[in-house]
């Protein structure tokens, strides 16, 4: 079996119609670590197609804001923006659908999960070394996978080593070892690439490699726009920070 894992759509949705048609052929089935919504135009289009497209789901911080499981003023003032014009913009059955997704989900040998395995109704960030080293008490699979961050890259630990990549992935998983994958953000990505970024994990061949698609940015940052959204949401995304 091949997966697509997505993370971090906030409403993107012609990053997220991108990449599923990337995937579409390669893989048997898709996975996702979270945020369909928030910060986007199309948080009510995105959910749809993921509740249509994906075999299995975990919530992340935004869809715990939209719901009303986590206070907005956790968020950054462009954040809390956006999460109150979301929340206003879904229909009562999205939000009552996203409020039920779970926060941790497995999958053979892997553990999905939004934010850090250790705590993640906490919604910390696995961001260093010693973070992601960290993190690997918390779950008992040779395998899982992250977002939050927007910042795709690994830790592998095992054999008396341990390893930590910043960016590009392409992994042969050794079964000596042990593994976190930080699959990156489909619609907002944050290192300096503007691409949509997702995973496609292998299980057969046991292997996972980022994949980065373009898509329609000026028509994404125009609905932002025109939506009423904050600029700075429109304009990041052509910076890919």
């Amino acid at each position: 079996m091949r997966y697509a894992v997505l993370s971090d759509i906030h409403g993107n949705l012609e990053a997220l119609r991108a990449v599923l048609a990337d995937c579409a052929g390669q893989v048997d089935g898709v996975l996702c670590l979270g945020d369909l919504v928030g910060y986007g135009a199309d948080p009510a289009a995105c959910v749809e197609l993921v509740a249509e497209r994906a075999e299995l789901l975990v919530a992340g911080n935004h869809e715990y804001g939209v719901t009303g499981q986590l206070a907005l003023e956790w968020f950054n003032p462009l954040a809390r923006a956006a999460a109150e014009w979301t929340a206003g913009t879904l229909a009562d059955d999205q939000r009552s659908w996203l409020a039920g997704l779970p926060l941790t989900a497995r999958l053979g040998e892997a553990t999905l999960v939004h934010a850090s395995p250790r705590h993640p109704d906490a919604w910390e960030y696995v961001l260093t070394a010693a973070e992601g080293f960290a993190a690997f008490t918390a779950f008992d699979t040779a395998l899982a996978f992250v977002g939050h961050s927007h910042l795709p890259g690994y830790w592998s630990v095992g054999a008396g080593r341990s390893a930590r990549r910043v960016g590009a992935v392409d992994l042969a998983l050794d079964r000596a070892h042990r593994y976190i994958v930080n699959v990156g953000s489909v619609g907002q990505p944050r290192d300096r690439d503007p691409r949509a970024s997702y995973a496609i994990w292998d299980r057969a061949a046991g292997r996972v490699a980022i994949r980065r698609v373009p898509y329609d940015l000026a028509e994404a940052r125009r609905k932002i726009v025109a939506a009423g959204l904050p600029r700075f949401l429109a304009d990041r995304l052509q910076r890919g920070a």
